[in-house]
């Protein structure tokens, strides 16, 4: 099985830019899509649902802000928006679609970057959203949380962890919060893979950043304990250029 994982940045835009073909290239089972900055209304999906998907949206009540899609050739036994907490739901964060032998989970955690009000609401989500999967594991322990947590989670993962140090998406009550999560229940597919390798998800649209490989790693896609040892890939295809993003996919047995 093949799961992928895209923050596309607006997906009107990455559809302008080829992003369909590339679908039908990579051909992923599931493909988890954040920061749609779409309704569904918005754009016609008729010819990606004419090559197996279906669609699932959790879209943000402001338009052209935030949004989760994820498309599926599997068909889900359950389908759940939100997290049933009004502050989160208003901006279109999670999508949980449960499966026979696992639930998956898309996901667009906040971005502190636009101020100490942004990275509060950023650092209550975290927090809310790691109770809410405690004791989401007690009823699905089989999970999959793929997209865009906006957290560097170690030094490995970021070009300058120096100069960065202080920076929202860096920050020491962030990188705390990823080893927690890690040390959860959850693993990194990459790092169990690639301890040492270096390799990004995100680069800034300034000072070329993507030429010259100055980037983040801030999307992953985590996989619980009981799934781990099924765990075949986990690559960032960085060939991809819809977004600021680039995908991860993960290749699983399942």
């Amino acid at each position: 099985m093949k799961i992928a994982s895209y923050n596309l940045n607006g997906i009107r835009a990455a559809l302008r830019k080829g992003l369909e073909e590339w679908i039908i290239e990579e051909n992923p089972d599931i493909l988890c899509i954040q920061e749609t900055k779409a309704q569904p209304d918005d754009l016609d999906l008729s010819s990606i649902r004419a090559l197996g998907y279906h669609t699932y949206w959790h879209s943000a009540e402001k338009k052209g802000y935030s949004g989760v899609l994820t498309l599926t050739k599997l068909q889900p036994n359950n389908v759940v928006i939100g997290l049933n907490i009004d502050e989160y739901d208003r901006e279109g964060r999670v999508i949980r679609l449960d499966f026979d032998e696992f639930s998956l989970l898309n996901c667009y955690f906040p971005s502190g970057t636009t101020g100490e009000e942004r990275q509060a609401v950023k650092m209550r989500f975290l927090d809310d959203f790691y109770h809410w999967i405690e004791e989401l594991k007690n009823e699905v322990p089989a999970l999959i949380i793929a997209g865009d947590y906006n957290i560097a989670n170690t030094a490995l993962d970021i070009h300058d962890p120096v100069r960065n140090k202080n920076t929202s998406g860096f920050k020491p009550e962030e990188r705390e919060w990823m080893d927690k999560w890690f040390d959860s229940g959850f693993s990194d597919p990459f790092r169990l893979l690639y301890p040492e390798k270096i390799e990004y998800s995100w680069w800034s649209y300034r000072a070329a950043a993507r030429a010259r490989n100055k980037g983040w790693r801030i999307d992953y896609i985590s996989v619980s304990d009981e799934l781990k040892e099924q765990v075949r890939d986990l690559r960032h295809a960085n060939e991809a250029v819809h977004s600021d993003h680039c995908p991860v996919i993960l290749e699983m047995e399942l």
